[in-house]
């Protein structure tokens, strides 16, 4: 399975920039990623990280992705689950600062 990573929130904590950052709230939010974006991680290309995306928050992600892109055996009837889609979870990046919420999405290999 392939993998589609969508940036569903930015966020940026001011009070916390400016209390431990060298240049505070200058910083600003993420300067990479933007609210909406998305990637395709190609299962069939191991380990390449998508075209325009971060840096640090693929070192974060990989592991949640390669995971993602693993065929899972179908879910048993009756039991509850952490998440509402069996091909979907909620990610982020560990930037305490300004961090950045993810969409993986598990869909089928594309040629």
């Amino acid at each position: 399975m392939d993998v589609r990573i969508k940036v569903l929130k930015t966020e940026f904590y001011e009070d916390i920039a400016d209390e431990y950052l060298s240049e505070g709230r200058a910083v600003g939010p993420c300067p990479i990623l933007k609210e909406g974006d998305t990637f395709l991680y190609k299962s069939g290309e191991e380990a390449v990280m998508p075209e325009g995306f971060c840096p640090w928050a693929w070192v974060d992600l990989y592991a949640a992705i390669s995971r993602r892109a693993i065929d899972r055996a179908p879910r048993e009837p009756g039991k509850e689950y952490w998440y509402k889609h069996e091909n979907k979870t909620i990610e982020c990046c560990t930037d305490g600062v300004r961090p950045v919420i993810f969409l993986l999405e598990a869909v089928p290999e594309e040629d």
